[in-house]
């Protein structure tokens, strides 16, 4: 027995860059026993991939806004999903418009930066862009993240990941993001904001 939720990460892409979606399934499998430390049932969490998929460059943020809307009104993710959204730059009246789509799930709205830490505002949250990385990295190296291996836009994934790098600015200060001019990291992103929206699934 356990409980899931779904968990969709939508990056925004401004022009020239992709968008791009992903569905994640959230499971929480209780297991039999009890921790002998903290006297917790002993349970496992997986994070299974569902669904990834980039939207054509080109494509306007209202028909965006009514896509990702039918998707969060299908049977399998209505009322059982939540919804977090790049709220940077362009993705901030994104936000505001999904939020008037009245659907049945919460609508998180994600600015990412390059501060240390996350912060919860009154508008939604800002975190780190090193945050959803490394939360994607961690979940896929201690077996959380699985992924069929038939999943659409796998290997495009898994180019995004392979080619990320790590910068520092003259002040110390650490940036993520494609290494090479003309890739792309919007589908690390998307799962990215997916992974780390566990907290809230």
């Amino acid at each position: 027995m356990g409980d899931k939720t779904f968990l969709v990460g939508l990056d925004l892409g401004q022009k020239g860059d992709y968008t791009a979606i992903a569905v994640v399934e959230h499971w929480i499998e209780f297991r039999h026993g009890v921790d002998l430390v903290t006297y917790q049932r002993l349970q496992a969490e997986r994070l299974d991939v569902r669904h990834l998929d980039r939207v054509p460059l080109g494509t306007s943020y209202t028909a965006i806004v009514e896509r990702v809307s039918d998707m969060m009104r299908s049977a399998e993710l209505r009322g059982r999903s939540v919804l977090l959204v790049d709220a940077t730059g362009v993705g901030a009246p994104v936000v505001d418009m999904l939020r008037r789509a009245a659907l049945d799930s919460p609508v998180l709205g994600v600015t990412i930066t390059g501060g240390d830490h996350a912060v919860r505002r009154r508008d939604g949250w800002r975190v780190p862009k090193r945050d959803l990385v490394t939360c994607l990295q961690v979940a896929l190296e201690v077996g959380m993240l699985r992924m069929p291996e038939e999943l659409a836009m796998g290997r495009e994934l898994a180019a995004e990941l392979t080619g990320m790098r790590v910068r520092f600015t003259g002040s110390g200060h650490d940036t993520y993001g494609a290494g090479r001019s003309g890739s792309h990291d919007d589908l690390v992103l998307a799962l990215g904001l997916a992974c780390w929206g566990k907290r809230f699934g």
